[in-house]
């Protein structure tokens, strides 16, 4: 039906909407049809239409906004037009007031989220949609609530819009889960207890309990239990019909005229008093007062208990087995048990009302600190008494925030730090570098620390807000509270340094304790080589009388250094000579030789072209230098004809000593060549070979050479000329560092120096370049030192010993530095932490509970129990109580809540009671055990004895039922110790804090390695194993153990090589120095470098560099002598051949100056060491050597040429003409004709000073000059063309600081991870501060240690187990069942041994954490023959509900239940009903249901069960089974995989399976049947194709129950093995294969050829093949 109805609502639906469209249609068609007849009609088309609502605007916030929109007149058929057009009359508004919201009004409104509904199906909000009817996992639903804008203050509602400008609107509604149904889960049946009746009829029972509760709907729990019929035998004799049972007591009452007697019986007793006082004289009348003051003392009678002795009784009756009562008398005759007895009549805890809630602890005004708490309590009136409902909580709790007006904000905390400290770069080094002798100049980047400590931010706003508060209280005007100080929006806080507080108080991350930091590296002076010396001239020119000349030279400074060029050495050296000038001409060039006399040849002059130099060498006015004759014309030589020629003088060559003394002198030397010898007759002959070469002297000044020498700058002192003060001031400096304050001067030392030998006269050196002896400079100002106050002093932790007494403790406080001082200024105070003792109070704080005496025994009224068998009125059981109060720990009375907060549990006020009776026996209370004399040796013993008339009675001086003494052996106090638990880590001792190098405290350089000590815990067992405290064993609890934590070392490398030479001569190249590794890290040290990758054991640093291309020149020697190959000698001509000598040399500013290897000068430059060609015979032209080519002007083209030329030395005899003086080639590029263009190298790695580590340096690059061949040049080729310098040279760069870890110290050691037993541990941990960089020593791994805790035994109170249901004297009723509270002692794992309770006496009394203790309960003892509720099971273990598919969990629950038990067959129907109870519970185990099933060996059903997924086989929880549901016509059913029950009840295979039969005819597998592989015709290349034939035959009827079944063919027989008939098949088959292959065989074989001549042709013919070689076809 319902799902007939699911349908039918669907269609209904379904119609629903169909109508609704055509109905919506029907509407829209008559509507467009209205307006084509309003527009036929002639009516309006036109109509007003409007644009969204925009934005709110306006000046204000809130109402006063105002937002518009668009509106137009428009056509129906869609086009705008004039409003006129449109009836004015329905314009609408296109303007209205609005909510413009402002940001300030975020604080003012805020969503409101109602809370989410409950889970609806998402197929119940679909009309009609199908509803799922099988459930996996759960069912989606969908759960909805509301969301609304509201403002705070009052929770009115608001438009959304304002919230939507701040927030997006949360969601509406979102996805859930339903759980599905979860049925009842049992456990499997416990065994079948023996039968109830040992003869005739009885029962057995079996029972099962809850596993899991029946949830969200699912079925309820079967029955727990199951009943069986027993029959153990007849029975012999009569049955026990009857048992006496014991009913329960009833409540505790006060007899109803119990209160009148008691009124009676004090009035008598006070008018005998008043009587017997009027006889008694007034000294005994105080005695008798004072003996019950004292009674009354001692009682304490409280106020908060009102304890009533009252009464209750039971009823003892008579039971027959099938539960009915009979009279007493068919019951056997015994002792009938207690029916009455004495009872505390119970009282419920009654309270106070609530006190008002106190004031919020947090009593000021910061939203983002957290909430404070109030408190509220309540008294107590009335204790709880018997059996009374406990007190509920006395104290209750909530959150708050302080209100009011006038709450001050709270104190906001910061974290402060020191100023840094100096920069140090020693503290980057590597254990490598710090062995160095020399660390001083270290440079570059540097590590700084400083101390972080924590403030109150706003102390000196919260000290002024109280001053005015104070001032309020005061009572002073208006005017009056005016404060002196500026408002409060301008408070000026003098700038001092705020106290230090606890640094836990700052949230927030903590400031850096250590940065890099960077100190200049200094910039050394460099300076360029040497010029040459000057002219002798005067120091100056303007005043020459007198003075001394001087040589000059002088160098420049190349790199400026740090500090000015007054750290450069001397720049100008003079050597003293004779006849200065200031002025003197300067040869520029010789003009050509004219011959004397307008002659051809022959003797002549050249003319002198100079021009007037001052000693710098600068061009003056010629006028400058009249004083000196100017150069007279140079005699020289035009050659004849038939005369010798010679070469052109060399230039002179470098000097050869710097200047001259009396054993030094300089040289230099030029030469000439003879080019043509002379005509044997007539003409000049050539001189000998001496006369080819010359020598002068030169440098001829002494070799005294004079500087000045300047020393270093001394300090900055005050100016006595200028009156600025130097203030000292107690302000941090800028980040510059230094604050001038004042000018002050520097003075230093300057002194002529006398090269090699040292100082002279000033007046031998040169006053013009004397450095000056003063300076200028600005004077640092004094930096005081600045310090916080002292913090204030710690907390005194209250610490009190056993007996109660405080332990004196002491507390401290501290300062810190902020600013080091400096310059002079005030010094820092010694005593930076300070301390004293705290003050001990005088008690103890604590509390505990004062029991009092116990009251007299108190008896049930002798006239309630008068009627009892064997009541006595004397004696009985009864009940005695007794006060409790409460009192500090000195003893002094305090308030019982105080006992309640913080006191033990309280003792007992009431226990049972028992006065002897005449018959009984009394006895004293046991002594004390005698002493021993050794222990294990001996026994120990203690005595009672009888007490007045039960010495005399024969019953109590048996010693058997009353003893008087015991014995015991001797406690055997031995005691053994034994290592337990694993070894510590090594553990180094306390302050291994050390100084670092230089004395100096870097923040985490902790001493991390050497010598330590492990820790193995010892535990203490006495001789029956049972754990003792370790101090029996003689033992402080530990093994220690030396062990060695080994120190990091780092990397070792050697030092740096020298610099390899430029690898190029000429423009850029690179130069190379390497380290070697000497040794690798180890334990955690420094790594080493990036290694080459080749070589790993090297390190490599490649710079750039630069070299000269005029560095190296070649120097060619003059030509030798010819040597003439084809002698003419008349004519001393002819060709010949002309060496000389080329060496690479070094070249300086003086000239080439040494030779060097030739690779260092440019191959293609070298000039020819020899030279063929012919020497001019006599009257021939000579010619001169040819010039240098010209230069080939650009572009490169063959139209162009270069030139070179040679001049007429000689000219020819009459007829004889020179040959050409110019010779010219083109220009072709890259031969003789080449473009520049520059080349930027790439950057070089970053280059730092010498002294530093890391930190700022520079990387650089070179410019090269490159020819179109790929040539480096000289620079000056780019220079000349004036090509463009675009890039930079120079950038500056950061190596990064190898910064080692910086740890934390190690955190004080944790508690103990347990209180006790085994494996206690204590942990301590430290953090990295700053981590390592670049190459650092890396961070090690071990940030936190421990070591055992010492081994301190576990004990605890611990229930025995509940004894046996005990009913006095009876069989069956309503009893009690005691058990005991023991002490025992365990390690932590075991269960633990029993000792003696004082070892628990320090231990609050509970067991398992529950305080309420029972040792006793209410029980039910079964009578024969009843059926009753069995005990609660244990709990059963934590399930969780859960969705494995959805991976979502519901709830954790457990359960127990109680079974029936029944002992009758005829008693069943009076059984009560099994019970379960369920309770929530945390971490519980989410487990899955599946159906299993076996055949046992002698049964044919298989046995089919439900089990858990932890192993447990249970009923229910399982899904509805389909194979048994299926399975139920098929007898076994069928449970083998690929199965299933045809409908004739028989099991078969599915398709693709064949059944493989048992023995017996059942089913026992179903088999993969085979594939047959088949090719198919149609592929030609015969491509296998599989199939399986589906219907290989026409359904049968042959065989039963497989009506239209598709059958298969069956190779397996029921034994699993292969039939008979297939065998047949494959020997078929193999022997048609056979016959196939034979006829194949005979078909393609040759026949035998028939003997025949052989012919002379061997080719055959074309038809022979076929015709068998019948030639005469």
């Amino acid at each position: 039906m319902g799902l007939g109805w699911r349908g039918t609502g669907g269609t209904i639906q379904k119609r629903t909407e169909e109508s609704w469209y055509h109905l919506v249609a029907l509407l829209l068609l008559c509507g467009f049809w209205e307006a084509h007849t309003q527009t036929d009609d002639g009516k309006s088309v036109y109509f007003w239409e409007t644009g969204p609502w925009g934005r709110c605007m306006g000046s204000d916030c809130g109402l006063g906004g105002s937002q518009s929109r668009a509106v137009w007149c428009a056509h129906v058929d869609g086009w705008t037009t004039l409003h006129t057009n449109c009836d004015q009359a329905q314009r609408p508004s296109n303007q209205r007031n609005c909510f413009r919201v402002c940001d300030w009004h975020k604080d003012l409104y805020d969503w409101k989220l109602g809370a989410w509904n409950e889970c609806v199906p998402v197929s119940a909000r679909t009309f009609g949609a199908p509803r799922q009817f099988t459930c996996s996992g759960g069912e989606e639903g969908i759960q909805t609530r509301e969301v609304g804008c509201i403002l705070k203050s009052d929770g009115s509602p608001a438009e959304d819009a304002i919230c939507e400008y701040f927030e997006p609107k949360p969601r509406l509604e979102q996805a859930c889960l339903i759980p599905c149904p979860q049925d009842c889960v049992v456990s499997e049946y416990s065994p079948w207890t023996s039968c109830s009746k040992t003869c005739g009829t009885g029962l057995r029972n079996r029972v099962r309990s809850v596993l899991v509760p029946p949830l969200f709907g699912g079925a309820a729990c079967p029955n727990l239990t199951e009943f069986q019929s027993c029959k153990p035998g007849p029975c012999t004799g009569p049955e026990g019909m009857y048992s006496l049972r014991v009913g329960p007591w009833s409540p505790c009452a006060l007899p109803q005229t119990r209160t009148a007697r008691q009124v009676k019986r004090r009035k008598g007793k006070g008018q005998g008093l008043r009587e017997r006082a009027g006889v008694k004289d007034p000294e005994t009348r105080e005695l008798i007062q004072k003996k019950r003051t004292r009674n009354r003392l001692n009682r304490q009678e409280s106020p908060f208990w009102d304890i009533q002795v009252g009464y209750q009784n039971r009823e003892v009756t008579c039971i027959h087995r099938n539960g009915s009562t009979v009279g007493r008398n068919m019951c056997l005759t015994r002792d009938l048990p207690l029916t009455i007895q004495s009872c505390v009549l119970p009282k419920d805890c009654k309270l106070t009302d609530w006190t008002i809630w106190s004031p919020c602890t947090k009593t000021c005004m910061n939203p983002e600190s957290p909430r404070g708490n109030r408190t509220r309590t309540r008294q107590v009136l009335q204790f709880p008494v018997g059996e009374g409902a406990e007190c509920p909580p006395l104290e209750e709790f909530e959150s708050c925030e302080p209100q009011g007006e006038s709450i001050p904000p709270c104190a906001t905390y910061t974290w402060r730090t020191t100023e840094w400290s100096d920069c140090r770069v020693d503290t980057l080094l590597s254990q490598q570098d710090r062995r160095r002798s020399n660390l001083t100049g270290l440079c570059g980047g540097g590590l700084q620390t400083r101390e972080v400590y924590c403030v109150q931010a706003n102390a000196e706003l919260l000290k002024y807000l109280n001053d005015l508060r104070e001032k309020d209280k005061a009572g002073q005007t208006q005017k009056q509270q005016k404060p002196s100080v500026p408002p409060l929006l301008s408070i000026t806080f003098q700038i001092t340094a705020s106290r230090p507080v606890e640094n836990k108080l700052c949230e927030g991350p903590i400031p850096n304790r250590s940065q890099l930091c960077q100190i200049p590296c200094p910039i050394d002076c460099e300076v360029s080589p040497w010029g040459a010396w000057g002219p002798c001239t005067f120091e100056n020119c303007d005043d020459q009388a007198g003075k001394k000349g001087f040589k000059l030279r002088k160098r420049q400074i190349t790199n400026e250094p740090t500090g000015g060029p007054g750290n450069c050495p001397h720049l100008v050296e003079a050597v003293p000579c004779d006849e200065p000038t200031c002025y003197d001409w300067q040869l520029i060039s010789l003009d050509p030789c004219i011959p004397d006399d307008g002659k051809q040849c022959g003797s002549g002059t050249q003319i002198v072209q100079v021009q007037c130099v001052n000693s710098n060498g600068e061009k003056v006015d010629r006028n400058l230098c009249t004083s000196n004759p100017p150069p007279e014309p140079v005699p020289c030589e035009v050659p004849c004809s038939r005369d010798c020629v010679l070469s052109d003088w060399t230039s002179w060559s470098t000097c050869s000593q710097t200047c001259s003394s009396k054993t030094i002198e300089g040289k230099q030397m030029r030469t000439r060549s003879i080019l043509a010898y002379n005509a044997g007759e007539g003409g000049a002959v050539c001189p000998n070979s001496s006369a080819l070469q010359e020598v002068r002297n030169c440098n001829e000044h002494p070799c005294t050479v004079y500087h000045w020498q300047t020393g270093p700058w001394g300090p900055c002192t005050e100016d006595p000329s200028t009156s600025s003060f130097n203030a000292s001031v107690g302000v941090r400096p800028n980040s510059d560092g230094e604050v001038p304050c004042s000018m002050g001067m520097q003075t230093r030392k300057v002194i002529c120096v006398r090269v090699n030998v040292g100082q002279v006269p000033p007046k031998k050196c040169p006053d013009g370049p004397r450095p000056s002896t003063m300076r200028p400079c600005q004077l640092p100002c004094k930096k005081d030192c600045i310090m916080t106050p002292f913090s204030d002093w710690a907390t005194c932790p209250i610490t009190c010993d056993a007996a109660g007494i405080a332990v004196k403790k002491k507390q401290s406080r501290k300062r810190l530095i902020i600013q080091m001082p400096s310059n002079g200024g005030q010094e820092c105070p010694e005593v930076l932490e300070e301390e004293r003792d705290c003050e001990v109070p005088k008690i103890c704080p604590g509390f505990r509970w004062k029991t009092h005496k116990w009251r007299k025994c108190q008896l049930v009224p002798w006239f309630l129990r008068q009627d009892t068998p064997g009541a006595q009125e004397t004696c009985g059981p009864g009940l005695q109580t007794r006060a409790v109060s409460c009192r500090q720990l000195d003893g002094t009375q305090a308030d019982i809540s105080e006992c309640l907060k913080f006191a033990k549990a309280m003792p007992a006020i009431t226990q049972r009671c028992q006065l002897p009776c005449q018959d009984d026996c009394q006895l004293t209370n046991w002594s004390k055990f005698s002493s021993c004399t050794a222990d294990c040796v001996g026994v120990r013993t203690r005595k009672r004895s009888l007490i007045g008339r039960s010495k005399k009675k024969d019953k109590c001086k048996n010693t058997q039922m009353y003893p008087l003494s015991e014995t015991q052996y001797c406690p055997c106090d031995k005691y053994n110790a034994q290592p337990v638990g694993n070894w510590s880590d090594c553990i180094l001792p306390e302050g291994g804090r050390v100084e670092s190098i230089l004395g100096m405290k870097v923040q985490g350089d902790i001493k991390e390695c050497g010598q330590g000590y492990r820790y193995q815990a010892m535990v203490c067992y006495d001789q029956d194993n049972r754990l003792v405290e370790t101090s029996r064993c003689n033992s402080h609890g530990y093994i220690e153990e030396a062990c060695i934590i080994p120190c990091p070392s780092d990397c070792k490398l050697s030092e740096w090589s020298n610099w390899s030479r430029c690898s190029k001569s000429c423009g850029s190249g690179v130069k190379v120095r390497s380290k070697w590794l000497r040794e690798k890290p180890y334990n955690g040290g420094r790594p080493c470098p990036k290694l080459d990758h080749i070589n790993q054991a090297q390190v490599y640093e490649v710079v750039p560099c630069q070299s000269d291309c005029k560095q190296y020149v070649w120097v060619a020697e003059p030509w030798s002598v010819w040597k003439v190959s084809n002698v003419d000698l008349k004519e001393n001509c002819g060709e010949g051949v002309q060496t000389r000598r080329v060496r690479c040399m070094l070249n300086t500013i003086d000239g080439p100056s040494e030779p060097v290897e030739d690779y260092l000068c440019d191959p293609e430059e070298m000039p020819l060491g020899a030279r063929e060609s012919r020497l001019p015979c006599p009257e021939d032209c000579v010619l001169s050597d040819w010039g240098p080519w010209s230069r080939c002007t650009l572009p490169c083209t063959r139209s162009n040429y270069r030139v070179r030329t040679a001049y007429t030395i000689r000219p020819p005899s009459v007829g004889r003409e020179c040959p050409d003086t110019t010779e010219k080639e083109p220009c072709s590029l890259n031969l003789n004709c080449f473009n520049y263009f520059y080349n930027i190298t790439d950057w070089s790695t970053c280059q730092l000073s010498p002294n530093a580590v890391c930190g700022s340096g520079i990387k650089t690059r070179m410019l090269d000059c490159v020819r179109s061949d790929g040539k480096s040049v000289d620079i000056k080729f780019c220079e000349e063309m004036n090509l463009e310098k675009k890039w930079q040279m120079n950038i500056s760069c950061v190596v990064e600081c190898p910064v080692n870890c910086q740890l934390s110290e190690w955190s004080a050691w944790s508690e103990c991870s347990q209180t006790c037993g085994l494996e206690g541990k204590m942990w301590r941990q430290r953090s990295v501060v700053q981590a390592s960089q670049g190459d650092g020593r890396p961070c090690p791994s071990q940030m936190e240690q421990w070591k055992p805790c010492p081994v301190r035994p576990c004990y605890r109170w611990q229930y025995s187990p509940w004894s046996e249901c005990r009913v006095e004297n009876v069989v069956c009723g309503h009893g009690m069942r005691f058990r005991n509270l023991s002490c025992f002692v365990s390690d932590g794992d075991d269960e633990g041994s029993l000792v003696d309770e004082e070892l628990c006496s320090s231990l609050e009394v509970a067991v398992d954490g529950d305080k309420q203790i029972r040792l006793k309960e209410s029980c039910i003892l079964p009578c024969p023959g009843e059926c009753y509720l069995m005990e609660w099971s244990d709990w059963s273990s934590c399930v969780n509900i859960c969705a494995k598919e959805a991976g979502v969990d519901f709830a954790s629950v457990q359960v127990r239940s109680r079974a029936v038990l029944a002992q009758e067959p005829e008693n069943l129907q009076l059984c009560p009903d099994q019970e379960w109870e369920s309770q929530p519970c945390t971490g519980g185990e989410c487990y899955e249901y599946k159906w299993f099933s076996s055949i046992g060996p002698n049964s044919s059903r298989p046995l089919i069960w439900c089990q858990r997924s932890d192993g447990l086989n249970v009923t229910g929880g399982c899904p509805p089974m389909n194979p048994p549901e299926d399975n139920s016509s098929c007898d076994p059913p069928c449970l083998m995989p690929k199965s299933f029950c045809s409908e004739a009840g028989i099991c078969l295979c599915e398709e693709g399976f064949t059944e493989v039969l048992s023995s017996t005819g059942q089913l026992d597998q179903c088999a993969p049947i085979p594939i047959l592989e088949i090719p198919t015709a149609g592929d030609k290349k015969g491509d296998v194709k599989t199939s399986r034939a589906i219907n290989p035959t026409l359904p049968t009827t042959i065989q039963p129950g497989r009506n239209g079944r598709t059958w298969y063919l069956q190779p397996y027989g029921p034994d699993g093995k292969l039939k008979m008939w297939v065998y047949g098949v494959a020997a078929g088959a193999f022997v048609l294969l056979i016959f196939i292959v034979s006829m194949i065989y005979l078909a393609c074989k040759k026949p035998k050829r028939p003997q025949r001549q052989r012919q002379q042709n061997n080719r055959l013919k074309p038809l022979t093949l076929a015709y068998d070689g019948d030639t005469d076809m």
